[in-house]
């Protein structure tokens, strides 16, 4: 397990920590020797980028790799991206490594890891289960906590087993996965307390922030004092779904809201944009029960069986969480906003699986935008790759410059199963699509209360403790503000 703790106050250097990602040997077309016996043109080195701009490269890659695009994944210590590749096409491969990628020949296409995951939740959507695509494995990684037993256990595993050895694995979780509920000081709301994630500005300007849709279906109105009065009402919340996350608009449009996050002891990170995670990325969590907790993406594209339902397209993690952390923010030493916690198993003494709600996803659903709006840092070092990557990256750096949009024509990424972006058209080009059906947020109108109070069935609490649902951590600085 590669999470740990981080002392608050070298926030700013922390980069890294978790484990280095084994890279993929670099595959190249064979060619004999000619004639004359000159040696072939040897590969282009792989290009040293950053997570962000290493996901903006990806982006592009797949665009023009089509069904060929299998996944990537960013390898930290040596700042390079792997290209899935599936097929015997050289040239694609060539024109792969040319843009500035090592490119890894793999078996599985993204169209056969699609296909597995919906066997998994055809067969197999069980509570305490959950998987998402490891593109390092180039396999459907599922995950069972310790409620799934007897009967239950067979059935995950006997489909599983179905799909075979290299399309899905599964392992154990000594946890149980769960809303990251109880506890917690940021945000109070109909008996549940939650996090505050990130300040937003919506369509209009006015000031708003995100937290975790578990919390935005327990109460309509939230405080920033436990039977303070309200400071926020809630606009839209998705949970659970196609996602786990809310918009909250601040009730006094004056109300100041920077993008910070607020890491204790007067330190503070400036959050400049939101970001895709990228498999492999070093990320940090903020939680006022764990506080700062450091780890690396494992997975994209997770769709994760709670015991108030199933939820989808998240960002999975070895960050560690405890009850008091939901709804806190995931984000880069670097300042971009990467997720909200949504749940997961386990703790920070033994480790376990996390999961995230991507922020580009609620960003898109509340047509908001956070920071300076970017997404990526696609017009640095990522847009080199377009200019040397001809066909690869057409728009160069265009992944980023067009303040909210994933991608001009970004959508194709997501037919990756979650390599790189979840549904490809997930963060929608008019920037008020979650990549459903338009506006499909929530999928029933984007009511506060989807699902009335059927969430918290004993006694509106999203985490089964009546009343002490969907507790956890939020930027404290920024509610004071409120």
């Amino acid at each position: 397990m590669s999470h740990k703790r981080i002392p608050k106050r070298k926030i700013v250097f922390a980069g890294g920590g978790a484990a280095a990602v084994v890279a993929a040997a670099i595959l190249l077309p064979q060619a004999n020797a000619s004639q004359t016996g000159s040696d072939p043109s040897p590969a282009p080195a792989p290009k040293t980028l950053s997570a962000l701009s290493a996901g903006d490269l990806a982006t592009r890659i797949a665009e023009r790799l089509g069904p060929a695009f299998a996944g990537a994944y960013y390898d930290k210590d040596k700042q390079q991206v792997t290209v899935n590749v599936v097929g015997e096409d050289d040239d694609l491969r060539a024109e792969v490594a040319k843009a500035g990628a090592v490119v890894r020949s793999v078996k599985n296409s993204t169209a056969q890891l699609k296909s597995a995951a919906l066997t998994l939740q055809r067969q197999a959507t069980i509570p305490g289960t959950a998987w998402a695509v490891d593109p390092k494995t180039n396999q459907i990684q599922v995950t069972a906590d310790r409620t799934v037993t007897g009967d239950k256990w067979d059935r995950i595993e006997s489909t599983v087993q179905s799909l075979g050895a290299d399309t899905a694995r599964i392992k154990k979780s000594a946890g149980e996965f769960k809303t990251v509920a109880a506890g917690g000081d940021a945000i109070f709301g109909g008996g549940a307390r939650c996090s505050l994630g990130f300040n937003v500005i919506d369509g209009n300007g006015a000031p708003g922030f995100l937290t975790a849709g578990h919390c935005g279906v327990a109460a309509a109105e939230w405080s920033d004092a436990a039977g303070g009065a309200p400071v926020g009402t809630v606009q839209q919340a998705t949970f659970p779904g196609d996602g786990d996350f809310a918009f909250v608009s601040y009730d006094d449009a004056t109300t100041e809201a920077p993008s910070t996050v607020d890491t204790g002891d007067g330190q503070t990170v400036e959050i400049t944009g939101a970001a895709e995670a990228t498999v492999g990325q070093a990320v940090i969590r903020m939680g006022s029960t764990t506080g700062l907790n450091d780890g690396s993406v494992t997975g994209l594209d997770a769709t994760v069986n709670y015991a108030e339902g199933t939820v989808t397209g998240l960002i999975q993690t070895d960050v560690c969480a405890e009850p008091g952390d939901s709804g806190g923010p995931l984000f880069t030493a670097d300042g971009s906003a990467i997720g909200l916690t949504s749940g997961g198993s386990g703790d920070c003494t033994v480790g376990g699986e996390t999961f995230f709600q991507p922020v580009t996803t609620a960003l898109a659903a509340a047509g908001a935008q956070i920071g300076d709006g970017t997404i990526g840092d696609g017009g640095g070092d990522g847009g080199v790759a377009g200019n040397d990557g001809g066909a690869v990256g057409n728009d160069g750096g265009a992944v980023g410059n067009d303040g909210g949009a994933v991608g001009n024509d970004g959508g194709a990424v997501g037919n990756d199963g979650g390599a790189v972006g979840n549904d490809g058209g997930a963060v929608g080009n008019d920037g008020g699509a979650v990549g459903n059906d338009g506006g499909a947020v929530g999928n029933d109108g984007g009511a506060v209360g989807n699902d009335g109070g059927a969430v918290g069935n004993d006694g509106g609490a999203v985490g089964n403790d009546a009343g002490e649902g969907a507790v956890g951590y939020g930027d404290s600085g920024a509610v004071e503000n409120g």
